[in-house]
C-alpha cells in the first residue's frame, strides 16, 4: 500500500548531502547542551510558585539497571545482576515521588512512560511496589482517566508474566528494542536476541490487548548493509508493528566506553549508512507506514499518525507524542523535567542522586530556566517540528510580537532553504515542504539562538 501523496517524503541525494549536518534533535529548547548547574533550593521555589498547578503530568521514571550491556548503548545505565539492588534504588524514588507530591500529586496523569536502563530489569514484586507507589504520590488511575502509559521493553529480559502485569496496572503501549534481527550484527553489539524471541513477545502483547507496539532499530550499526537490513525490515514488517522508531547509530568510543568493544572497521561508513537510511525509509512508506518526522514512523490509523494528519503533534524528551499541553516531571537518576519554563536534570550518577533525595533535597543538578525569548523560539521550533508550518499570526497573538521583524535574521537565512525546496516563505507563514519533513533538523537550527561552531560538534549528523 502506498501512503498519500501529502504525506510522502522524497529523497534528494544532492540536498541530502548538503543538509546531512551536525543539529540537535529538538526534543527541548534550549537543549540540554545549554543547561547550567542548578540548584536544588532555587528550583524548589520554582516548583512552590508555579503559576499554573493544574496541567496535567507527563510522568517519566528512569530505571537505571540492565543485566547486560549493549555495545552500542550511549544511555545512563548501571550493569549488574544484582536484582536487590532495586530496592534501595525503589527507596529512593520513593522519596522523590513524596518530594513532588505537594506540587504534583493533585494533577491528572495523562501520560507515564518507563524507560532505563531496562524498566524489566524489575522482578514482578519489585515493578508491583513501583506501580503502586506511582499511585499513592500522583493521580495516576488507568481505570478512571484515559491516557498514553508505555515502557521500553529488552526482548530478552521480559517475561511474559511482566507483560501480564503491565498490561493488568493499565499500560497500552510497549516498545521493543529490535535494533537489528542480523545474527552477526546481534553478536558484535552483544545483544542477541532471535526474531521468534521477539515474535513470541509481541503476539503476547497484542494478546493481552495492548493497544500499540513500537519497535526501536538502529542503523549503521556493525556488519549492517543494505542487503542485511532489508532483511530484517522483511522480518520486521512481518510482525506489522504500529510504530517504529529508526535510530541513527553515532560511533564515538572516545565519549561511550561501552562502544570501544565494536571494532570500527566493521562499523558502516557514512555513505553505506546513508543508503541503507534511503533504502528504509522507501521500503517503509512503500508499505504504508506515515513519517512522522525525525526518525518516526507510524501506521495510518495510530494516534502518533492520527495527530500528525490533525495537527495536534507534540515533541518532548521522549520524542514525538500525542500529548498536549502536558508538564513533564521525570523521577529517578539523569530524569529530566520541563516544568512551567525550567528544565531540570537530575544526578546521572547514582550516589550524588541517592545522596540528596535522602537529606530531603531535589537531586537536580543542572537545567535551564527559559527567558522570554527562549520561550518565543521554544514555540516556534515546536510548530515546525510538530504542525510542519509556522503562521506569523498566531506567533503575533501568542507572544505580541511583530514575528518579520523579530526574525528578520532568521528569515534571511532560510532563504536558502527556501530556494532548496525545504521551505516556502511567505508573507503569512513558513510551510515545511516534503523534503523539508526529511531534513527538519537544519530547518530548526535556523531559529537556535545558542548554536554555533564550537557546540556543533557535541551533536549527531542529521540523517
Amino acid at each position: 500500500m502506498t501512503q498519500p501523496n501529502r504525506w510522502h517524503v522524497p529523497w534528494n541525494d544532492v540536498l541530502i548531502r548538503k543538509y546531512d549536518i551536525t543539529a540537535p534533535r529538538y526534543t527541548s529548547y534550549p537543549t540540554a547542551v545549554q543547561f547550567q548547574p542548578l540548584q536544588p533550593v532555587e528550583v524548589q521555589a520554582h516548583l512552590d510558585n508555579q503559576r499554573d498547578k493544574t496541567t496535567p503530568l507527563s510522568l517519566y521514571v528512569h530505571i537505571p539497571f540492565c543485566q547486560h550491556i549493549c555495545f552500542y548503548c550511549a544511555c545512563n545505565k548501571i550493569a549488574t545482576k544484582d536484582k536487590t539492588r532495586a530496592d534501595a534504588y525503589l527507596d529512593t524514588l520513593e522519596r522523590e515521588m513524596a518530594l513532588h507530591a505537594r506540587n504534583f500529586g493533585h494533577r491528572k496523569v495523562t501520560q507515564l512512560h518507563l524507560g532505563g536502563g531496562t524498566p524489566t530489569f524489575l522482578t514482578l514484586p519489585q515493578m508491583s511496589r513501583m506501580l503502586d507507589m506511582l499511585s499513592i504520590y500522583f493521580d495516576w488511575d488507568p481505570a478512571q482517566h484515559d491516557g498514553e502509559y508505555s515502557i521500553e521493553l529488552d526482548p530478552r529480559e521480559t517475561t511474559d508474566d511482566m507483560l501480564r502485569l503491565l498490561r493488568t496496572r493499565g499500560f497500552n503501549r510497549v516498545s521493543f528494542g529490535v535494533q537489528d534481527f542480523d545474527p552477526q550484527t546481534q553478536i558484535a553489539i552483544n545483544r542477541v536476541q532471535p526474531f521468534e524471541l521477539v515474535k513470541d513477545k509481541v503476539d503476547l502483547a497484542r494478546e493481552l490487548g495492548f493497544s500499540s507496539v513500537n519497535f526501536d532499530l538502529i542503523c549503521g550499526l556493525p556488519h549492517q548493509n543494505t542487503r542485511s537490513f532489508s532483511q530484517t525490515w522483511d522480518q520486521t514488517l512481518t510482525l506489522e508493528p504500529d510504530r517504529i522508531s529508526l535510530y541513527n547509530y553515532a560511533h564515538l568510543p572516545e565519549r561511550f566506553k561501552p562502544q570501544r568493544r565494536i571494532d570500527s572497521s566493521i562499523v558502516p561508513q557514512a555513505e553505506e549508512k546513508l543508503e541503507i537510511i534511503r533504502d528504509s525509509i522507501q521500503r517503509l512508506q512503500q508499505s504504508g507506514y506515515l513519517y512522522v518526522g525525525m526518525d518516526h514512523f507510524a501506521k495510518p490509523g495510530d494516534e502518533l499518525a492520527t495527530a500528525l494528519e490533525e495537527g495536534t503533534l507534540q515533541r518532548n524528551f521522549q520524542g514525538y507524542s500525542t500529548m498536549s499541553e502536558t508538564d513533564m516531571l521525570a523521577l529517578g537518576v539523569s530524569g529530566i523535567s520541563q516544568i512551567d519554563g525550567l528544565y531540570m536534570q537530575n544526578h546521572h550518577e547514582l550516589e550524588p542522586y541517592e545522596d540528596l533525595i535522602n537529606q530531603s533535597q531535589l537531586a537536580v543538578k543542572r537545567g535551564v530556566f527559559l527567558n522570554d525569548d527562549d520561550r518565543i523560539r521554544q514555540w516556534v521550533i515546536g510548530q515546525l517540528a510538530c504542525q510542519g508550518q509556522l503562521s506569523f499570526d498566531a506567533l503575533v497573538q501568542r507572544f505580541d510580537i511583530d514575528a518579520q521583524q523579530y526574525f528578520a535574521s532568521e528569515l534571511h537565512r532560510i532563504d536558502e532553504l527556501a530556494v532548496d525546496g525545504l521551505v516556502s516563505v511567505s508573507e503569512t507563514g513558513i510551510q515545511v515542504e516534503p523534503l523539508g519533513r526529511l531534513l527538519l533538523r537544519p530547518i530548526l537550527l535556523t531559529f537556535d539562538a545558542y548554536f554555533n561552531a564550537e557546540v556543533a560538534q557535541r551533536y549527531s549528523k542529521v540523517l
